[in-house]
């Protein structure tokens, strides 16, 4: 029976004064614990537990001690044997004096990952850990999310009666916490989500961004006396300056929301292109592009006479900078190309490319689609005139993304649509047009899908793309050395710099077949020409398979795909 001290009043009450006990525990079945805790944690202490005494043979112990039930999910006497010594967490830490809570993370950090509602900005109050026996137990799912997120502590509960603080190092497994769909079953199996390059998976925080936007802030921006336009406008060029921060942009004026990486370039191509290119003109690509970086630049040269060249790549996926640097003249008005082959996985030289055009008076525009997730961007370091990325390549929303641009620049171009918002004065002789970034945001932006683009990226900050790229590095080389023992095997796409993707082709095996295959395993990956005919043709190929890795993903997730395809072989 639940006990009605353990549940927090509902929103906008108080949290209950629990007295701690005035013994620590002593019987096994008193365990530490606060009533709001997320099993998930406790669950993933039980695995590190296993993993810590495979060594001592007692991994069938603990495994036969261990209950899986999610809403009540509290460890045996058989699951925590008493020699096993975790370390206690000072009655001073941050998790029990109640400063301000944040989504679980892998390294904690002083400021949180997500928006703070003006009920949480209030101090939370002590909150003792109390000593409860399983049928006193409080379902999580009882509560509200942003109940939890007010009084669960960075610390899940241990049978001694002390407290267990999460790794404050790169956790993988407490990372995969933040993402509820990796607890999904496809087939019967647990899902392995390996098709990022396509789409990323979404933290708790950014779902839960969004259902408080529409619940609490929903309104068109900019244009209204009333509290909730304030409060939308407010979080919405507050995600605008989470971008600028993210891209180290030098304004906000330079980050334009648009639908994704595909509208960006065709912004650019049909504002900035059709005003400045002319027959004769030439406009740079690379063999790697996507076709979204392709088709709107055939298109302007279709419309202006002018021509396209494209730089070619070696046999690795790398691309040629002697051939580049041909290809370069006076009459190179722009170079467009990818920061990492969405096929391939090839990260390109992007400075020396950015340099080498800029010195014939090229503009070049980088596509950041598959880049952003996977290593830090600064676009003034990199020069670039232009940088594009969709927000669901970086673990936010569908239906959103950024056009960076060079303030100037983009206040000297044309905006491609029109209508409210972006307008100063409109008669019917002439209009005047905003500056940027509103002169390119014509009508009702996606705004709560910004807003949600905005957590991603503190989300991301807060782990660092630094550790991102090294621990994804990491699992390339595993997972590249673990598909290399497959016969028959190709990998395509060598290149010696590499973000986080590997297509194949496997001999005797169409890749649709395999893609199949893998999904009767629970293992979602990528099977086709990835919208990049030209580079896969390149290399002989009308379609690959395409795991590609993200920050979440595991060396147990890597193998299991690499055991299902060696089933598949033995079929």
């Amino acid at each position: 029976m639940t006990n009605p001290e353990l549940i927090p009043e509902k929103a906008g009450g108080n949290l209950p004064s629990v007295s701690p006990p005035t013994t620590a525990p002593t019987e096994v079945e008193n365990i530490s614990l606060n009533p709001l805790f997320q099993p998930d944690l406790l669950e993933h202490l039980a695995q590190t537990i296993i993993q810590e005494l495979q060594r001592h043979d007692l991994k069938a112990e603990v495994a036969k001690g261990l209950s899986t039930d999610r809403d009540y999910l509290v460890p045996s006497a058989a699951a925590i044997p008493p020699t096993l010594d975790l370390p206690a967490t000072p009655a001073t830490s941050p998790a029990a004096v109640g400063e301000r809570p944040t989504v679980p993370l892998a390294v904690p950090l002083a400021t949180p990952s997500f928006y703070f509602i003006e009920e949480l900005e209030t101090k939370i109050p002590d909150l003792p850990a109390v000593v409860a026996k399983p049928e006193q137990l409080v379902p999580v799912a009882a509560f509200s999310r942003s109940e939890r997120f007010a009084i669960d502590p960075l610390f899940v509960p241990h049978a001694s009666g002390r407290s267990v603080q999460r790794p404050s190092f790169f956790d993988v497994h407490t990372v995969r916490l933040d993402f509820p769909i990796l607890q999904e079953r496809v087939n019967g199996k647990p899902l392995i989500w390996f098709d990022n390059a396509a789409t990323t998976q979404k933290p708790q925080a950014v779902i839960d961004r969004l259902v408080h936007f529409y619940s609490h802030e929903n309104s068109n921006v900019h244009r209204a006396a009333h509290e909730l336009a304030a409060r939308s406008t407010d979080a919405y060029e507050a995600a605008r300056e989470t971008v600028r921060r993210f891209l180290n942009a030098s304004s906000a004026n330079e980050i334009i929301f648009v639908r994704g990486t595909t509208e960006g370039i065709n912004l650019v191509a049909k504002s900035w292109g059709q005003q400045t290119l002319q027959a004769g003109d030439e406009i740079v690509l690379t063999h790697l592009e996507h076709h979204a970086n392709i088709v709107p630049w055939q298109q302007l040269a279709a419309q202006t006479g002018a021509k396209l060249r494209v730089v070619p790549v070696d046999d690795h996926g790398q691309i040629l900078l002697a051939e580049y640097q041909q290809l370069l003249n006076s009459r190179t008005k722009l170079v467009a190309f990818s920061h990492v082959s969405n096929a391939l996985g090839t990260i390109t030289p992007a400075k020396q490319i950015i340099d080498l055009a800029h010195r014939v008076g090229a503009k070049v525009l980088l596509d950041g689609a598959q880049s952003v997730s996977h290593i830090p961007i600064d676009v003034q370091q990199l020069g670039c005139d232009w940088f594009v990325f969709s927000g669901h390549k970086v673990f936010g929303p569908t239906g959103i993304g950024v056009l960076y641009g060079q303030e100037d620049l983009l206040n000297a171009t044309v905006p491609w649509q029109s209508g409210g918002n972006m307008i100063v004065d409109v008669t019917f002789e002439r209009t005047v047009y905003q500056a940027a970034p509103t002169r390119f945001e014509a009508g009702t932006g996606n705004i709560a899908d910004a807003v949600g683009l905005g957590t991603a990226l503190d989300y991301v900050q807060q782990i660092g793309l630094a550790t991102i790229a090294n621990y994804e590095h990491e699992l390339l080389e595993y997972a590249t050395a673990g598909l290399a023992t497959i016969p028959g095997l190709r990998l395509i796409g060598t290149a010696a710099d590499k973000a986080s993707v590997l297509s194949f082709v496997l001999e005797g095996f169409d890749v649709e077949v395999i893609g199949q295959a893998l999904n009767r395993e629970g293992i979602a990956v990528r099977a086709g020409h990835h919208c990049a005919q030209p580079i896969l043709r390149r290399f002989g190929l009308e379609a690959t398979v395409r795991p590609s890795l993200a920050f979440y993903n595991t060396k147990a997730e890597v193998d299991a795909l690499v055991a299902a395809l060696e089933r598949l072989q033995h079929e």
